[in-house]
């Protein structure tokens, strides 16, 4: 069985340390300790808690896409036509190109919290060393 730690897990859930542990104190999440007393999170634990928290953030939105990344506008380039804009989404840096008039519609300025949101019909999936989710 998959185990994480609290850094781990945190790091997984776009968290710090110190929020998984509060839930893990209040029962929000089950953690066990290891043989060195630190306290672990089982995949599976995780991973349902994870899909708790994206259908709680997903709420009454009615939309067919499902890649959400909530974050900040970090850098926003216009021309006469078009808009680059980018999003810093926890650790996850997010680009869209769109048309400058959405972009001024949309009143996208660094700054300003924004959603991305992404369908895709080709999405690649890599399976991750779990040692490397944690900087030290």
């Amino acid at each position: 069985m998959t185990t994480f730690r609290i850094g781990e897990a945190a790091s997984l859930l776009g968290v710090s340390p110190d929020t998984v542990r509060r839930w893990v104190d209040i029962g929000r999440l089950p953690a066990h300790r290891d043989e060195h007393g630190h306290r672990t999170v089982a995949g599976m634990d995780l991973a349902a808690f994870a899909s708790a928290q994206i259908e709680t953030e997903r709420g009454s939105n009615r939309s067919s896409a499902r890649n959400r990344f909530r974050g900040i506008v970090t850098e926003v380039i216009r021309d006469a036509v078009m808009a680059q804009v980018e999003i810093a989404a926890g650790p996850y840096r997010v680009v869209s190109l769109m048309s400058r008039q959405a972009a001024d519609e949309l009143g996208l300025e660094v700054g300003v919290v924004a959603v991305a949101v992404i369908k895709s019909t080709n999405v690649v999936i890599e399976i991750a060393d779990h040692t490397h989710l944690v900087s030290p």
